[in-house]
């Protein structure tokens, strides 16, 4: 595998997502903000926060693949929900886990959380944007 994930002597040890990322890969790929779409582009868990987080992993992994890669090829996860509040993190982590049981992955990767105003269609409640690392 090209990432190794971390939680350094010294910094906070999250059970949720790692610190560092070290890649030793030789090809950098990154996604757009990945949102709940299906192939086609219809619409996938409108006002289900859990389901549109499933839906944008799945696409991250589906990307990836497309290019010899798999979602363990992460090395760094930024993501984007509108009007984030912390009651927020059990929809959060049972669309993650869901992605993850489907793609056979440890979803566990260095994340960035952002709260925006909204995102590009008004449907939308998270885009997920990601960097790979392979071989």
């Amino acid at each position: 595998m090209t990432i190794t994930l971390v939680n350094p002597n010294g910094l906070p040890k999250p059970d949720v997502y790692r610190q560092l990322s070290i890649a030793t890969g030789s090809k950098l790929v990154f996604l757009a903000g990945q949102v709940a779409r299906d192939a086609e582009g219809n619409k996938v868990g409108e006002g289900d926060f859990a389901a549109q987080v499933e839906q944008a992993y799945l696409n991250i992994g589906t990307a990836l693949a497309e290019v010899g890669g798999s979602f363990n090829d992460v090395a760094k996860l930024t993501i984007y929900v509108v009007d984030w509040t912390p009651d927020k993190y059990p929809q959060l982590g049972e669309g993650v886990a869901r992605a993850a049981a489907k793609l056979g992955v440890d979803p566990i990767k260095p994340i960035t959380l952002l709260s925006v105003v909204g995102l590009g269609e008004p449907d939308l409640m998270v885009e997920v944007e990601a960097t790979a690392v392979l071989d």
